[in-house]
């Protein structure tokens, strides 16, 4: 009967499925990793290119990932293996389709961790923890409460218990199927643009009132003007559209698989351009309008903008902000401090429910398996390889899994899809899936740039990626090349990143054995996160196999 339930599932409403979309994509990279990518790399500068980037790349992705999902719905496929196989001409193309499932469920492992420090942190707000607290205290709270040590409520292996409580509700809802996700959705995405929207006016109305003696130069209007004047000479700059392209995989979730298969349980000729417009669009205010409009405008106001420029970067979130909100009061501290973390909570649940059901989508296609075994068998996958990345946080599991699964499998998934959408599906019927049953007119410019422009951006974002140059000055290197000269790459090049080249040059120039104890323990946990998500992706390309089998099989019946 569970079977029969999930092989019918389909989304409530219109709302619902955009709002589950927005909330696929709505996540942690918008308020956190946004703004960080706008200050390093110039502010309005930015701005430009990240826009042109998701005119040219990620609305296309979107065109391309929800006509590519609702096309393999029509044949009973919701997850990419075989969404793949049925677009493509060769086998291959069902093993490439395991990036879809393997980067939702390497993701995840890392990123519900990011939730429940998000979910603790709520908590610690309503407790009045930071109250009194200078802001070295504050960020020596994170670094004590990431320790598996140590306690900051008191509850044994703190970290663990409340990344589990966290995987465990992701699973609860995943396990109600389609209505599950888009009642969270309908209940969590409001509350996060309102969240949202309340910390902004608070920002905007800051101004100069946060200055200090220690920082008399502070205000909010230099950060918004920092974000917001265009630069025009980086439009010359390949770093900034490196950078630019790259954010546009972080805030969309293109390249992953959860756009497919969300698409999936769409009807043959339910609209997906509009729809895809939309959600795309929303996202798009959230990061642009809203991602800019706290955490740089409120810690200018406070500490300056060049303590900002200086110090921008991920742990800004949890290591700043308590601090910050602190400046307010105690009672507009405990609700700004709800209010962000809860923001953060809601963003980061969202994104991690859509990771869940390529997993479930594909167990059930192939092997029968009801939404319920599918949520737990998927909470397991995610559980085991998430607590390597809460026990060994500090020795680089995090980051290397971020990386690997985050960051590269996004890129070169997409680079592979779009070829197979615009070069082997063929464009012709790639443009009569996407217009097909849209509600809007789809400019037929973006035939063009799906088929040509695309590809080739992507193409670049992967070469720029693989062979970053050293400093990442593109212009110096490209010049130095046509001269005769060697590439000198970057330690953050997937090339060097590969070899551990920055570590072990670290270890090279260790002076004490504790230096050089460290470096090693760094160099062995990356190894075992690489084996960790070598294994993962290994073992879904099993599970492939056996599920081509089993359907040559049951086909020869």
């Amino acid at each position: 009967m569970e079977n029969k339930t999930l092989a019918n599932d389909a989304w409530g409403s219109r709302l619902g499925l955009i709002l589950a979309m927005a909330g696929n994509a709505v996540g942690l990279g918008n308020f956190l990793r946004f703004p960080v990518q706008a200050v390093q790399n110039g502010g309005g500068a930015f701005i430009i290119p990240y826009l042109v980037c998701f005119l040219i790349l990620g609305i296309p992705l979107l065109f391309i990932e929800w006509s590519s999902g609702r096309f393999g719905g029509k044949y009973g496929n919701h997850s990419t293996p075989f969404i793949l196989d049925t677009m493509g001409k060769g086998r291959m193309w069902k093993y490439i389709g395991v990036f879809g499932i393997f980067t939702n469920i390497a993701v995840v492992a890392f990123y519900t961790y990011i939730e429940s420090w998000s979910l603790t942190y709520v908590l610690h707000s309503l407790m009045g923890t930071f109250e009194g607290m200078s802001q070295s205290q504050v960020a020596q709270f994170f670094d004590n409460y990431i320790s598996i040590s140590s306690s900051t409520t008191g509850i044994p292996f703190e970290p663990v218990v409340f990344y589990i409580l966290v995987l465990l509700l992701n699973v609860y809802i995943l396990s109600k199927g389609l209505s599950g996700i888009e009642k969270a959705s309908k209940i969590g995405m409001p509350l996060l643009i309102l969240f949202g929207i309340i910390l902004a006016i608070k920002a905007l109305t800051l101004g100069e009132s946060g200055r200090s003696e220690q920082f008399p130069d502070a205000s909010t209007w230099d950060g918004l003007n920092f974000l917001w004047t265009p630069q025009y000479d980086s439009l010359l700059n390949p770093k900034v559209w490196l950078a630019a392209a790259g954010q546009i995989f972080f805030t969309l979730s293109v390249g992953m698989g959860t756009i497919q298969c969300y698409a999936s349980y769409l009807k043959a000729n339910d609209d997906i351009a509009l729809n895809a417009v939309s959600a795309g669009f929303l996202n798009e205010f959230v990061e642009v309008v809203l991602g800019s409009s706290i955490v740089i405008p409120i810690a200018a106001g406070f500490l300056g903008l060049d303590w900002v420029l200086e110090n921008a970067g991920f742990g800004m979130a949890f290591q700043t902000m308590p601090f910050l909100f602190q400046q307010w009061g105690t009672v507009m501290a405990a609700f700004s401090g709800v209010f962000w973390f809860g923001l953060l909570f809601f963003a980061g649940i969202t994104s991690s429910l859509a990771m869940g059901t390529p997993w479930i989508g594909f167990m059930k296609d192939e092997f029968d398996w009801g939404r319920k075994k599918g949520a737990w068998s998927f909470g397991l996958l995610a559980l085991i390889m998430g607590l390597p990345t809460v026990f060994f946080y500090q020795q680089g599991v995090f980051e290397e899994y971020d990386y690997w699964a985050g960051t590269v499998s996004l890129v070169i998934f997409a680079l592979l899809e779009s070829i197979l959408f615009s070069w082997i599906f063929g464009i012709n019927k790639g443009w009569r899936e996407i217009t097909d049953g849209a509600d809007i007119h789809v400019p037929i410019a973006f035939k063009f740039i799906i088929k040509y422009v695309t590809p080739l951006l992507l193409l670049l974002v992967f070469i720029g990626a693989l062979v970053t140059p050293q400093g990442n000055d593109w212009t110096t290197n490209i010049h130095n090349l046509l001269s005769g000269n060697s590439w000198q790459l970057d330690d953050s090049s997937i090339i060097r990143k590969l070899s551990h080249f920055e570590l072990k040059n670290q270890l090279a120039e260790a002076k004490t054995a504790l230096d050089r104890g460290v470096i090693e323990d760094r160099i062995f946990y990356s190894n075992l996160a690489r084996i960790l998500l070598v294994s993962l992706f290994l073992f879904i390309i099993t599970l492939v196999f056996y599920a081509s089998k089993r359907r040559t099989k049951l086909s020869s019946k």
